[in-house]
């Protein structure tokens, strides 16, 4: 009895110390290739760089918006020219002065993403129309001056004038007496005093 007792002893110690190597060994292999590439996955940071595909930026889609404006523009005037006969020739004034004219323009405004992409032409009104710039020209010929200048008192101009009343055969005649200013071009002072036909 004693000897079978300490027969089952022998055998439960040798049966411990298997299942300790078995334990040892099994702590000691590596684990499964799936157990292991599961720890790297778990193991990425939660900061890193997020994907293409989960970037908020990449799936938003563009913000349009539009707005109506208005915007005005002059409208320059005309200027209408008059004859005038009160005017000397080639001499203008202006009579009424011109004003320019106010057209207001409506525009639809598309936005995409804050920045202006288009501009559209919806209505264009004359808010005030212009008025034209009047200005007379004149018309006016300045009398013709039949006298020559070289005299005080009108001797005609011609290619000889003789003092009326003489014995010169003209064509032309000067009633005197008339004052030599300039020079005598008709020799029409004889005795040089300055006064001619006297």
């Amino acid at each position: 009895m004693v000897a079978t007792a300490a027969l089952v002893a022998l055998v439960l110690a040798g049966c411990g110390d298997a299942g300790n190597r078995a334990a040892t060994a099994a702590d000691d292999e590596p684990a499964p290739a799936a157990a292991q590439q599961s720890a790297d996955v778990d193991a990425t940071p939660a900061d890193g760089p997020a994907t293409a595909a989960t970037s908020p930026d990449a799936s938003a889609e563009p913000r349009v918006t539009t707005k109506t404006i208005t915007e005005t523009k002059p409208i320059p005037y005309a200027t209408r020219t008059v004859p005038d006969g009160s005017l000397a020739k080639g001499v203008t004034k202006t009579r009424t002065k011109g004003v320019a004219g106010l057209r207001t323009l409506t525009y639809q405004v598309t936005y995409t993403d804050g920045e202006q992409t288009s501009k559209k032409l919806i209505k264009s009104v004359v808010t005030r129309a212009a008025a034209p710039k009047v200005v007379a020209v004149g018309t006016k010929t300045a009398p013709r001056n039949d006298c020559d200048p070289n005299y005080s008192g009108c001797v005609p101009i011609a290619s000889d004038v003789d003092c009326a009343g003489g014995s010169g055969n003209g064509p032309a005649y000067a009633s005197g007496p008339v004052r030599v200013i300039g020079t005598d071009i008709y020799d029409l002072d004889r005795d040089g005093d300055g006064v001619a036909c006297d």
